[in-house]
C-alpha cells in the first residue's frame, strides 16, 4: 500500500509542538511562585495536575470510543486549539495556585487527544513496523516535554509568559499540520459499538499482558517523578558542589536525550527481542536510581554524564511496552487496552511524583531519590519470570 512519505514526519512533527504544552508549567515554575506567591511545593502540584488532566481525558476518549468514532486528525487539532488556550489561562493575573491546578488540569485533558490519538494515526497508517513508529512517536513526546526547557533557556532576556505563549502557538500550528496533511489512514475503521468494560478484567488474566503491563507501570512509577525532578536535580548538585550549571539548558538535554532513546530502542528490539530490550532499559535504569543518592558529590563533567545515561534508559522502554501490550491483546480490544494500561500507568506517576514531593519537603538528604527504584525493581524482576502463553 502506498503511503506518502511525508506522513510518518509530519506526525512526529506535529506529536512535538504539541506536546511542548505538557512541562510549560514546569519549565517555569520558580517564576510561577514568585508571581502568584505559591507555596514551594507547586511543582508537584502543577506536575500532577497535568497528569491527573490526561488521566481523566484518556478515560472519558475511551469510554466515548471517540478515536473510533471521529476522524482522528480532527480529534487531534481540536485538543491541539483547546490545550493551547488552556495553556495561555496562566497569564490571568489575578490567578491563584486553584486557578493555575485548574488551566493545567484542562490542558492535561486535552493532551488526551494528542498523544494518544498520534499513537492511533500512525496505527492507521502503519500496520508493519509500527514499533518504529511508535519509537520516534515517543521520542517526538519527549522532546517535546523537554523542549519548554530550552525555550526557558533562549529566552532569558524575555519574561516567562514568553514560554506559555510559544509553546501555545507551536501546538496550534501542530495541530493544524495534522488537519490539513493528515486524512484517515488506510487501516482507520469506523467502530460504532458501545464499549465493553467488562473485557477490562479479561485483559489481566492474560500472562503476557500482564507481566508487560506491570512492567510498564514500574517504568511509569520512576518516570516523570525522575522528569519532574531533573531541574532540582541540578540545584541540589550547584548548591551542594558551588557550580553554577545551566538547569534550564542541561535539564533540556537530560529530559531530551530519551528522544534519542526511543528510536534507538525501537531498532535494537528487532534483533534482540521487544521483551528482552525493555527489560536491559529497565534495569540500567534501575541502577540509575540506586545510584542517585551518590552523584550530588561527583565532578560536574560525571554528573552530567550520569544524569545524560539516567534521562537516555529511563525512557527508552516506553514505546516497546507499548508494543508488548499491543500485541498480547486481541484485535477488539487493543484501544482499550492501550487506554487502560495508560490511565493506570499515569495514576501511578501522581503516587510518585507526590511522595517524592513530601519525602523532599520533609527530609534533608539524597536518599529521597532512591524511592524511585521501587517501580524499576519491581517491573524488572516481573519481566525476567518466565510464563505461558
Amino acid at each position: 500500500m502506498n503511503i506518502p512519505q511525508k506522513t510518518l514526519p509530519l506526525i512526529i512533527i506535529s506529536q512535538f509542538l504539541c506536546t511542548s504544552l505538557w512541562f510549560a508549567g514546569n519549565s517555569i515554575i520558580s517564576d510561577l511562585i514568585q508571581a502568584y506567591n505559591l507555596d514551594t511545593n507547586a511543582l508537584s502540584y502543577v506536575t500532577s495536575s497535568v497528569q491527573f488532566g490526561f488521566i481523566l481525558g484518556t478515560l472519558s476518549f475511551a469510554l466515548l470510543a471517540i478515536s473510533d468514532k471521529y476522524a482522528p486528525s480532527k480529534i487531534f487539532f481540536i485538543c491541539a486549539l483547546f490545550a493551547s488556550i488552556f495553556n495561555l489561562g496562566i497569564l490571568i493575573p489575578t490567578n491563584t495556585l486553584s486557578n493555575i491546578l485548574l488551566f493545567r488540569f484542562l490542558t492535561g485533558f486535552c493532551l488526551a487527544g494528542i498523544y494518544p490519538i498520534g499513537m492511533k494515526i500512525a496505527a492507521d497508517y502503519f500496520e508493519k513496523g509500527l514499533g518504529k513508529s511508535l519509537g520516534w512517536l515517543v521520542g517526538a513526546l519527549v522532546l517535546g516535554t523537554a523542549f519548554p526547557h530550552y525555550i526557558k533557556l533562549m529566552a532569558t532576556d524575555y519574561p516567562w509568559q514568553y514560554v506559555l505563549i510559544t509553546t501555545s502557538l507551536l501546538a496550534s500550528f501542530g495541530g493544524l499540520l495534522v488537519l490539513i496533511f493528515i486524512k484517515k489512514g488506510p487501516y482507520f475503521k469506523k467502530n460504532n459499538s458501545t464499549p465493553k468494560l467488562n473485557s477490562i478484567p479479561m485483559l489481566f488474566k492474560k500472562k503476557r499482558f500482564k507481566q508487560a503491563a506491570v512492567g510498564y507501570f514500574g517504568h511509569m512509577w520512576e518516570l516523570y517523578a525522575f522528569w519532574a525532578f531533573v531541574p532540582l536535580m541540578i540545584e541540589i548538585f550547584n548548591n551542594t558542589t558551588q557550580n553554577n550549571l545551566s538547569v534550564p539548558l542541561y535539564s533540556f538535554v537530560v529530559i531530551g536525550l530519551g528522544g534519542l532513546s526511543c528510536v534507538i530502542s525501537g531498532y535494537l528490539s528487532e534483533p534482540f527481542g521487544v521483551k528482552k530490550t525493555a527489560t536491559y532499559f529497565l534495569i540500567v535504569s534501575g541502577i540509575c536510581c540506586c545510584i542517585s543518592p551518590f552523584i550530588f558529590h561527583f565532578p560536574s563533567i560525571a554528573f552530567l554524564a550520569f544524569l545524560s545515561l539516567w534521562g537516555f534508559v529511563v525512557i527508552g522502554d516506553s514505546p516497546l511496552f507499548s508494543t508488548l501490550i499491543a500485541t498480547n491483546t486481541s484485535a477488539e480490544t487493543k484501544g482499550t487496552a492501550l487506554t487502560i494500561v495508560n490511565c493506570i500507568g499515569f495514576s501511578i506517576t501522581i503516587v510518585s511524583i507526590q511522595t517524592l514531593s513530601f519525602l523532599h519537603l520533609s527530609y534533608d538528604t539524597n536518599f529521597i531519590f532512591l524511592i524511585l527504584a521501587i517501580g524499576p525493581i519491581i517491573g524488572s524482576v516481573n519481566l525476567l519470570q518466565k510464563n505461558e502463553k
